[in-house]
């Protein structure tokens, strides 16, 4: 069985796994703060740290795996399906029709799949899940939101490649600034930056989602809001989305995924609230249990799905 990697690109750090099928091999993690380069630097001098950094963390485990042809990455931004550019990520301010793939090629001499980082995520459950018939959708909460749609064994980029870009829904009109330019975008709310927005604007402190989740489980008011106020928005949106596409298995990763129970009640009230009765108690929504490798096994499947 041929081995492949997966790469999957953070907004603070960079994991590369050698996959042999749906089995991680080895994985290797690399301090990269790519979003605070972006914030901090040039967009010109901020692209050429992130692909300096990401080529030799991929040069290091290709001299372990030697053997390796199929590299894929999953990275945060709008990614035309045709010329693999990245249009815009509204999370790494500054970078514009930027060809990842092609600048990592020249650099290892061989051809990288790229994707966008949610919807490697969700074809990597979806292998995972046995490749359920009838789809998956994934929702990764991480620095931002992202989601990805798996439907007869393909993921769904649309015609510009910004499909199942539900982060960028607006549940709050007129509310938080966005990075994609809008107001009141869903991943204000339903991330770990929105998390600690939420709690910045109840308490005036600014402290990690990780650190708010630590005083929420102690019952703290303002941490319980704030990731209350998360779950509502996520189920907000989510019952739009099933609205249109209909597709019964939902999983919920990234980071943020494990204080799940810190959002699941006011998520579960909401959600039943906004869909439609005839969806009602139709719908599998389950955190995930990859321990959060999904995204870099769906990153190298796909370098192996899209390069037979």
């Amino acid at each position: 069985m041929a081995k492949a990697i997966g790469i999957d690109v953070g907004g603070t750090n960079l994991r590369v796994g050698v996959f042999e099928g749906c089995q991680l091999l080895q994985e290797t993690r690399f301090q990269a703060d790519f979003s605070q380069i972006c914030h901090t630097h040039p967009p010109q001098q901020a692209w050429e740290q992130i692909i300096a950094t990401t080529v030799a963390g991929i040069r290091h485990v290709l001299m372990q795996f030697p053997q390796v042809q199929h590299i894929g990455i999953g990275f945060p931004g709008f990614i035309d399906p045709k010329t693999n550019v990245v249009a815009q990520s509204p999370n790494f301010p500054g970078l514009h029709n930027v060809n990842l793939a092609q600048d990592l090629a020249s650099a290892l001499q061989t051809q990288v799949t790229v994707e966008n980082d949610a919807l490697a995520a969700a074809y990597g459950e979806y292998c995972l899940a046995g490749k359920p018939a009838n789809g998956l959708i994934y929702l990764g909460l991480g620095t931002g939101l992202g989601g990805g749609l798996i439907y007869a064994d393909k993921p769904f980029v649309g015609q510009h490649g910004v499909a199942m870009e539900v982060g960028h829904i607006i549940v709050e009109p007129n509310g938080r600034n966005c990075g994609c330019g809008n107001q009141g975008c869903v991943e204000q709310y339903a991330s770990a930056s929105g998390v600690s927005a939420t709690y910045q604007q109840l308490t005036g402190q600014h402290l990690s989602a990780q650190h708010i989740a630590q005083l929420a489980d102690a019952g703290e008011p303002a941490a319980m809001s704030a990731y209350q106020r998360a779950g509502d928005a996520l189920a907000q949106m989510l019952a739009s989305v099933i609205k249109v596409v209909d597709i019964p298995n939902v999983v919920i990763g990234g980071g943020m995924c494990h204080a799940w129970h810190l959002m699941k009640a006011a998520f579960d009230t909401r959600l039943d609230a906004d869909l439609i009765p005839v969806l009602r108690g139709k719908l599998s929504v389950t955190p995930s249990q990859t321990h959060d490798t999904a995204g870099m096994l769906g990153a190298a499947q796909l370098a192996l799905l899209l390069n037979r």
